[in-house]
Parts: C-alpha cells; sequence; structure tokens
C-alpha cells in the first residue's frame, strides 16, 4: 500500500507494489512503466503492478510525479522509521555529501525525504553565509568612461573610433560573483521550483535575497571548472551537494527518458556500509573490505573482497529479502565457502536484513568448518551488532 502525500507525491516501501488505481492518473503510472522498461529502478509484479527493487530514494518524472522509495525494514511497513533508518544508512557512506545529515537537527518528521535533503543543504549553506560569502577577483570587460586597468587597443578601435571620450579596458574586480556562487544562486532556483515545504521556501526565498547580486551558471559544464582551495575550503561540503541536485545525481548508472530528477541509493551499497560501520563501532580491529587474498594467489586473478574480517571471522552482508532458507542463492554458499579456505576461517557468515522471524541458522561445510545465516534487525540497529559479534565469536 502506497502512502499518499499529495496527488503528485507518493511514498511506497522498497518491493511493495504500485498499482495504477493507487496513483490514480494514466500519465504519471506510464511515466513509471517507462522507467520500468529503460532500467532497473522499477519492474512489473506478479500482481499486475510495478515495484521498486534494491534502489531507494527519490524520482521525480518530467510531468512533476514524485516517488520516494523507502527501504523495507520490517514486514509492517512503518514509512517514518523507514526514513529515518534511510538517513541513518545514507550517513555511513564514506565521503557522501549527505553524510553529516541529522535527524535531530531536522524536523523530520511527516517531512517527505525530497525536503528533508533540502533542508540540509539549506542548514549547510546557513553556516556558510555566517562564515562569509567569498569573494575573489574577477576579470571583467568594459565600455567605460574613464580608463582603468589595461586598454584592448583592438577593441577600442572598433567600438570607440567616433566616441574618443569612452575607454575599452579590461581589468580585475573584486567580487561575490563567482563561479562558486553561481552555482550555489542556480541550486537555490533549482530548489525554489522543487520544493513544497512551507519552511524550506521561505528560508530559499531567503537565501535568494542574500545571493540577489549574483548571477547563475549557463551550463553544467561550469561545474568542472571549480577548483576549491584552501581559502574556499567550507565551500566543499555545501558544493557537493549543489553537485548532487544539479547534476541529479542518483548514484546509479541509470537515467531514464521520463526521469526529470533523480537521488538515488542501491540498496546494497547502503547495508553493506551501514553494516561495516556498526562494526566498526563495536571494535576498531575490524577490517572491511578486506583485500589480501585472490580466488587465484598465483595469477593473483579474481579477487576476495569480504565485507568484514573480525578475529579470523568473515561477515559479509546482502540486501536480499528472505522469508525461507530456500530463498539463499547457492552463489551466496560457494562465495562464503571461497572466504573461509583462502582466510583458514572456520566460520563464516553471511548477514541479511532480518524481515520476517526466522531463526539463525548454522550450515557445515565439513565436521569443523561452518556458515552461520545471521538477520540484522535494522529498527534495533544500535545493540543488534552486539548480538552479532557475540554470538559469533563466542562460539
Amino acid at each position: 500500500m502506497m502512502l499518499k502525500l499529495n496527488d503528485k507525491h507518493f511514498q511506497v516501501i522498497e518491493f511493495d507494489n504500485i498499482f495504477k488505481d493507487e496513483i490514480n492518473n494514466s500519465k504519471y503510472f506510464n511515466e513509471l512503466e517507462n522507467i520500468a522498461q529503460t532500467t532497473e529502478l522499477l519492474a512489473y509484479s506478479k500482481k499486475g503492478g510495478l515495484k521498486s527493487q534494491n534502489y531507494v530514494g527519490i524520482i521525480q518524472t518530467k510531468s512533476g510525479f514524485v516517488l520516494e522509495i523507502l527501504p523495507k525494514i520490517s514486514v509492517n511497513n512503518d514509512y517514518e522509521e523507514s526514513k529515518k533508518i534511510l538517513i541513518e544508512m545514507i550517513k555511513t557512506l564514506k565521503n557522501h555529501p549527505f553524510k553529516k545529515i541529522s535527524t535531530a537537527n531536522l524536523k523530520t518528521d511527516k517531512m517527505p525525504l525530497l525536503e528533508v535533503f533540502i533542508s540540509f543543504f539549506l542548514n549547510e549553506l546557513d553556516k556558510l553565509i555566517k562564515k562569509g560569502i567569498k569573494k575573489d577577483y574577477v576579470l571583467q570587460q568594459d565600455n567605460q568612461r574613464f580608463l582603468k586597468g589595461k586598454l584592448l587597443i583592438n577593441d577600442q578601435i572598433k567600438k570607440n573610433l567616433v566616441h574618443k571620450e569612452r575607454f575599452f579596458v579590461e581589468y580585475d574586480e573584486y567580487v561575490e560573483d563567482i563561479l562558486e556562487n553561481k552555482v550555489i544562486k542556480t541550486t537555490l532556483k533549482k530548489l525554489e521550483k522543487l520544493s513544497r515545504n512551507f519552511e524550506n521556501q521561505r528560508r530559499i526565498r531567503e537565501f535568494l535575497f542574500v545571493f540577489d547580486g549574483i548571477g547563475e551558471i549557463r551550463n553544467l559544464s561550469e561545474l568542472k571548472k571549480i577548483h576549491i582551495d584552501r581559502s574556499k575550503k567550507y565551500y566543499e561540503s555545501v558544493i557537493k551537494i549543489c553537485k548532487i541536485f544539479l547534476y541529479d545525481k542518483s548514484y546509479t548508472p541509470y537515467k531514464g527518458e521520463s526521469i526529470a530528477f533523480a537521488i538515488l541509493f542501491d540498496m546494497n551499497k547502503l547495508f553493506e556500509s551501514f553494516v561495516g560501520h556498526c562494526f566498526k563501532n563495536f571494535s576498531q580491529g575490524v577490517k572491511l573490505q578486506h583485500k589480501k587474498f585472490h580466488l587465484f594467489d598465483v595469477e593473483k586473478k579474481h579477487r576476495l573482497i569480504p565485507d568484514i574480517v573480525f578475529e579470523n571471522k568473515i561477515f559479509d552482508t546482502k540486501w536480499k529479502i528472505i522469508s525461507s532458507f530456500d530463498d539463499i542463492s547457492g552463489s551466496d554458499f560457494y562465495q562464503m565457502f571461497a572466504y573461509a579456505k583462502k582466510y583458514n576461517s572456520k566460520e563464516v557468515a553471511l548477514i541479511y536484513p532480518k524481515i520476517y522471524e526466522m531463526e539463525e541458522k548454522e550450515f557445515g561445510f565439513d565436521a569443523n568448518n561452518k556458515m552461520k545465516i545471521c538477520f540484522f534487525d535494522l529498527k534495533n540497529y544500535k545493540i543488534e551488532i552486539q548480538r552479532i559479534v557475540k554470538d559469533n565469536i563466542e562460539n
């Protein structure tokens, strides 16, 4: 069952069905169908609708319809809890612009995910403005009544042959109208159209007033010219977020023709990052994305990269909804067997998200080597990692 925020804005839990009669607009649903046909973000479900799979975040179609996809964290969907968990997961992504996002500083209750991201950006921009909007010398050319800087002889002859009282000059001027500020101004103008939240809209208008004398970039290729030096280091976070909104960075390789704007995250990477972060908080002895061995060490081919190594125990995460042990693919077992042999580890563990109430189970590769299936409860992540580590280390 989808959650309707308004006629053009819906939330859905990952893997749940999206039915045409729920949206009640053929044009919007046809755009979603196009996304299903041209990308792997959506797929057709067995029940005749569409469903999201493995990607979460925001999709806005070209007609303005917004679909927010939240991770599945339990059988009984809780949209607010799922959104909060998603934000916590995003915070663990290495070098991600939203890494510093905090639900404590944002009034996220009942706030759509897009507005949460916009609100975070505005908070970061507020910090930047308090530190001072950067000025720099910008090369200007102008036809003036007084000599300033360098006289451009060729232009002077072309433009001022009659007007002897004017000077066509080139000079450096210390102004706020620099590239970085133009990027921020362009982002604010875009968010002014995207945001539907009253408080966000009010703040956007305030910041646009602050940047009133600053122009906008003409095309996105200008973003490649940005260079953050030491004096502009405090701009770095804001510019990274600007690029997300301006580039429509979806962190996926997919861009359907019906998609106008997208911020999407691969749940496999999110889950891997989040569980690894929890392990690191538990012990600094944890090694993430370990790269010691190859499947063929002599030829150095097919590198083995287990997600988590701790006290010679191997843990690997998989974002798959497991309702029965038959849902676990053989390739997962083979992968763990390779880890066990190469690392000479007597116990390895697969970690899946806990959606259904299932007992954890052990399988024996042989009499001395075993593999455990663990289920990670995202709703109780603060204590869950202690249980998994304790159960696997003490056994």
